[in-house]
């Protein structure tokens, strides 16, 4: 099984209230530095068999289609690899 992660965020020109909220309280929380905060979403999608270029194109018209907005948003598709825990679990360790 694998884990394909679709990415979405807001467009550069397009307002992110809620990045500029997080970017205002940080310093409140003792955190500087941070110049600015772009919030998203993340999707992450598990996909039985192997990941072929078909299954790709399948998955960025699902993200173009129901997971974002183009108009005022950009995804990025791509597959997650497996953390040494996935891969220890796996192998019964």
């Amino acid at each position: 099984m694998a884990r394909v992660v679709v990415d979405v965020m807001p467009k550069p020109e397009i307002l992110d209230p809620q990045g500029k909220a997080v970017l205002g309280a940080l310093p409140r929380l003792g955190f500087s530095g941070v110049t600015d905060v772009r919030q998203g979403k993340r999707f992450e999608l598990e996909i039985d068999g192997e990941i072929t270029d078909e299954v790709l194109a399948e998955i960025d018209k699902v993200a173009e289609s129901l997971l974002s907005n183009p108009v005022i948003e950009n995804y990025e598709v791509h597959v997650e690899d497996r953390s040494v825990a996935e891969i220890a679990a796996e192998a019964g360790r």
